[in-house]
């Protein structure tokens, strides 16, 4: 029995939710079951959004993640929020352009990458989610990376198809990022 419970965290317009949206969509795709439920503030930009996503081989009982197996913390204040409730032999990914601090936790694995620089850079701004999903993916084999495209097409929408391009570029520049 395989389950995995994941917390995406950070500010509204980070792509939390589409980060989450995705990740659930692959697990789908993958023939688990699943929850998907975001959360966020009453400020569609800049208040705080989060989604959890739980990834298993048996049905899922409850959709609250309340200790994750994978911390995704996009800002400093989702960082300090959750970091001490990600469970012991866990993970954190922190995008390091954002976030200076690191854990002090020994217990846990912990990754940082630059997503929000790595974006920028790639002339993909909005696109760190994406960047920050494809170190996830590496990292936890939480889902396969092959074929993401099918979970993508899944969740760009038919008028922002031209989008499916970069996202999986963005998910490729992660997944390809060595610290």
């Amino acid at each position: 029995m395989n389950t995995t419970e994941i917390l995406i965290a950070g500010f509204g317009g980070q792509g939390v939710l589409f980060a989450g949206k995705l990740l659930a969509y692959k697990g789908l795709l993958e023939g688990r079951q699943l929850s998907w439920l975001p959360s966020y503030g009453p400020e569609m930009r800049g208040g705080t959004a989060n989604c959890s996503i739980i990834l298993s081989d048996i049905p899922v009982g409850s959709p609250i993640v309340s200790n994750p197996d994978i911390l995704i913390a996009m800002n400093l204040p989702s960082f300090e929020k959750y970091e001490s409730s990600v469970k012991a032999g866990g993970m954190i990914v922190a995008d390091s352009s954002l976030i200076e601090k690191k854990t002090t936790r020994d217990d846990i694995k912990a990754f940082y990458i630059p997503a929000t620089q790595l974006a920028k850079e790639n002339g993909m701004p909005t696109l760190a989610n994406m960047i920050i999903l494809g170190k996830v993916i590496k990292e936890s084999s939480i889902v396969e990376y092959g074929n993401i495209e099918e979970a993508l097409k899944k969740v760009v929408s038919a008028k922002r198809i031209e989008l499916l391009d970069i996202n999986r570029r963005a998910i490729e520049i992660g997944y390809e990022y060595n610290d």
